[in-house]
């Protein structure tokens, strides 16, 4: 399948491999917790590393910053290799989930202690703490306590103090994880902010999806130790590799088939548990008969109480069976005489819809030809 051009998108200031892994393999008593795991990163990138728990993204982190060797593959930053260089010795920083500032240093301090520790001028590391201070916005705060603090300002600090050394590379371990919904959406705005400003190449691992999609210049996904798919964030999303992507990155509805027609700029796939024919409208290379699941995107979703006109992808009747309210938008959930259940966003353009679909109703759900992806597994 070949995905139509996207829009534009962030991209790194460099196209040059700034941080190169090559087969890595990391195994701990037995087990593979990062498998044969290649990837370039670009130099001035944002790189998301995205996966749920025990998928090997925070050891593949701990490598980089040298904290954990691999047992085979290399690792070059900068081109120079750092497979067996400790920790200390790496042009890299990095920013711990807990933050770990000295709760007895004021916030200059902390800021300062690395700068410290390299036995610079006093007037050099106390110009870098002004600087850093002021990026992240807390040089009024310069003789706080962390205690004295919220949670999104400790996290700057931490963000300073990481960044106060000039690292050719900042690495993030779950850095918002701490924060509460609405503080970490501002606060990712800040980060990528900061990001533009110094043009440091930035590595996050996290589990957040919306967190990823937001920072990440692309996103690689991991499970199982080994990277799914390496992706720009939009073409992640709109062109999952399996179903795994489809399913892990975001809300997605499946429909299991099989094919009945196969041509260059188009599929037909014959689907029991949506009661019809699904078109797509792109070809793929499969055999007739071959099972393939078809994922269609809960937004992409149209939901009407007469049947839709003109050209669709898929459509079926239903019955409403939940509605969630969030506000800007309303998740339905419609459950098929197959018994799947497809779910359906749309969004509260009005105040009060007296039209819309409520509980137990029966409807259409539909949607464009545009708007599925075909997948083999």
């Amino acid at each position: 399948m070949t995905a139509p051009a996207s829009p534009p998108t962030r991209a790194p200031k460099s196209d040059r491999a700034f941080i190169r892994i090559a087969d890595v393999v990391k195994t701990f008593d037995g087990f593979r917790a990062v498998d044969n795991i290649s990837l370039d990163v670009a130099e001035g990138e944002i790189f998301c590393l995205l996966g749920g728990s025990g998928s090997g993204k925070s050891t593949l982190l701990r490598m980089l910053a040298g904290f954990e060797t691999p047992d085979s593959g290399r690792i070059e930053i900068d081109g120079q290799d750092m497979t067996s260089v400790p920790p200390w010795d790496r042009p890299v920083n990095m920013m711990f989930q807990s933050y770990a500032l000295f709760p007895h240093m004021s916030v200059a301090r902390n800021v300062a202690y690395g700068l410290k520790q390299d036995r610079l001028p006093k007037s050099e590391i106390e110009a870098q703490v002004k600087r850093m201070l002021e990026l992240v916005k807390l040089d009024t705060l310069a003789h706080r306590k962390p205690h004295q603090l919220s949670g999104g300002q400790r996290q700057r600090v931490a963000l300073a103090r990481a960044l106060a050394k000039k690292p050719k590379a900042l690495l993030l371990d779950e850095p918002l994880s701490a924060l509460d919904k609405k503080l970490r959406e501002e606060t990712q705005f800040e980060l990528m902010d900061i990001q533009d400003t110094l043009g440091t190449t930035f590595i996050v691992v996290t589990h957040d999806q919306e967190e990823a999609m937001t920072l990440g210049t692309r996103i690689g996904v991991m499970d199982q130790g080994r990277l799914v798919q390496v992706d720009a964030p939009r073409d992640l999303y709109e062109y999952p590799k399996n179903r795994f992507i489809a399913d892990f990155v975001g809300s997605v509805n499946i429909f299991e088939g099989q094919v009945t027609e196969d041509e260059s700029d188009h599929l037909r796939v014959g689907s029991q548990a949506l009661g019809g024919e699904i078109y797509i409208d792109h070809g793929m290379s499969c055999q007739l008969g071959q099972t393939v699941w078809v994922a269609v995107r809960p937004e992409k979703m149209r939901l009407r109480r007469e049947a839709p006109e003109g050209p669709v992808g898929g459509a079926a009747q239903g019955v409403v069976e939940d509605i969630a309210y969030m506000g800007g938008l309303s998740h339905y959930r419609v459950v098929l005489p197959s018994g799947q259940r497809v779910r359906a966003t749309l969004a509260n353009r009005d105040r009060h819809d007296a039209d819309a679909p409520t509980w137990e109703e029966t409807v259409w759900i539909s949607w464009p030809p545009a708007a599925g992806v075909a997948l083999l597994s």
